[in-house]
């Protein structure tokens, strides 16, 4: 078996529509843009989000708030979510991804003090909430910034 013998299942593969070739070919003379009109022309067509003139979707709506698109978005978990792990372990990101409390974190994880912990925890998180930490600390475990 080499790469030049390998070829499409067949059926796979399909020829491309040869547009302007002919009237026999069933797409001759205007290659399926119709007669005149801007779509018609070369480099035609209008640019997204254009209706026409008249005032656009994008600009009838009213804007409100500023989005800071530079934000890093932390992932939230409450307390009470942290009592699945054994007593004394440290909790960090990857055992909160092991652990399938948390399917992905692209920046970081915030611990929030909803809920009751009834272990004791050394948790490694980026951020922690006031109340999070007033209940991992009443614990008897420790709560730390990384």
């Amino acid at each position: 078996m080499d790469l030049f013998n390998l070829s499409p299942a067949p059926g796979s593969t399909k020829a491309p529509k040869r547009k302007g070739r002919g009237s026999g070919s069933g797409n001759g003379k205007t290659a399926g843009r119709g007669h005149k009109g801007q779509k018609a022309r070369s480099g035609g067509g209008v640019r997204i989000g254009f209706e026409g003139g008249q005032m656009p979707l994008a600009r009838r709506l009213p804007k409100r708030g500023f989005n800071n698109i530079f934000a890093k978005r932390l992932s939230a978990i409450n307390v009470s979510a942290l009592n699945v792990f054994e007593d004394g372990a440290t909790v960090n990101l990857q055992s909160l991804l092991d652990a399938g409390i948390l399917s992905s974190c692209k920046h970081g994880v915030k611990i929030l003090g909803n809920g009751e912990l009834s272990k004791k925890l050394t948790v490694q998180a980026t951020a922690f909430s006031a109340s999070a930490k007033e209940k991992i600390e009443a614990a008897g475990g420790k709560a730390e910034v990384i």
